[in-house]
């Protein structure tokens, strides 16, 4: 029988492999993945990899989305703002036009006007998160401002232009409409209907007054309109919504594939990787007594 005289060196080696095991198997059950470092398995690295890049692109999609809804809700809130104030305007008109109204009583229906007025100012110079809404891509600017000078009493200071956000790969939204468009340019100028209606109200001509009533009616019917914009962008959002929660599942059900640690296997490997431990370590500790008789009395 051919005798090994040092065989510390085979039973050390084994110590090692069986203590890389462990701390591999310890790895992937705190992990929950197979694949802790590239050299686990380049191959579902570098998918996981792509996968992780994915992820957080959906993710960041997502979040986006999130800021975006926030924006157009405000927007179309605000709109129903002005409608409603469009049609206390329509009413105080009607009841301005009529004949039996006294001066004093024509005054008060003109404060609340100009309230209105003062109202329709502040919704339309709307902010969120810093930036004003209807101003165009003039995000810093103050849409509308009082002057005196003009014959609408306000100067529309932002610009026509439109946002738009990308939100998904080959997906981007129209986020806004000036207030050039929405407020103050054609078919109808919703400060300048109300302004005419003050005017009407100031000379108490009752024709005046009746035209500019209808400038306010055909106003508010307009930016009425224009709220199917921001109806159909949060439909859209909640669409792209939904496809990125499906998307970011599939990816996560991927990434488990790639590279999930099957953790019945692992934790019956280290159980078994810790007995032949174990075994190895006594090993150690009694191969000091080994002598050539005990090899030879096997």
């Amino acid at each position: 029988m051919r005798i090994n005289p040092d065989p510390y060196p085979d039973i050390l080696s084994s110590v090692e492999r069986t203590q890389q095991q462990i701390f591999t198997d310890e790895q992937q059950i705190a992990s929950g993945q197979s694949v802790n470092v590239p050299s686990d398995n380049p191959a579902a690295a570098a998918v996981l990899v792509q996968n992780a890049d994915q992820t957080s692109q959906a993710d960041q999609f997502q979040r986006s989305i999130g800021s975006v809804q926030g924006e157009i809700q405000s927007a179309d809130s605000t709109l129903n703002s002005v409608v409603e104030s469009l049609q206390q305007a329509i009413s105080l008109g009607v009841e301005g036009a009529n004949g039996t109204v006294n001066a004093e009583d024509r005054q008060a229906i003109i404060t609340q006007l100009q309230g209105i007025q003062s109202q329709l100012l502040n919704l339309a110079n709307l902010t969120y998160q810093g930036n004003y809404v209807f101003a165009g891509t003039a995000t810093q600017t103050t849409p509308y401002t009082l002057n005196p000078s003009s014959s609408s009493g306000v100067t529309y200071q932002g610009n026509s232009g439109t946002n738009s956000v990308t939100l998904g790969n080959h997906f981007s939204l129209q986020t806004n409409l000036p207030g050039s468009q929405l407020f103050t340019g054609s078919p109808s100028n919703m400060f300048q209907s109300i302004q005419d209606l003050i005017n009407g109200l100031e000379s108490n001509n009752t024709t005046t007054i009746g035209s500019a009533v209808t400038e306010v009616s055909n106003a508010l019917n307009y930016v009425d309109g224009q709220r199917v914009f921001y109806g159909n962008a949060l439909s859209q959002l909640t669409a792209q919504q939904t496809y990125l929660s499906s998307e970011s599942t599939e990816l996560a059900q991927q990434a488990n594939t790639a590279g999930g640690a099957d953790l019945t296997a692992v934790i019956t490997n280290l159980t078994a990787s810790q007995t032949s431990l174990q075994a190895a370590l006594e090993a150690v500790g009694q191969t000091g007594q080994i002598d050539l008789f005990s090899y030879l009395r096997e």
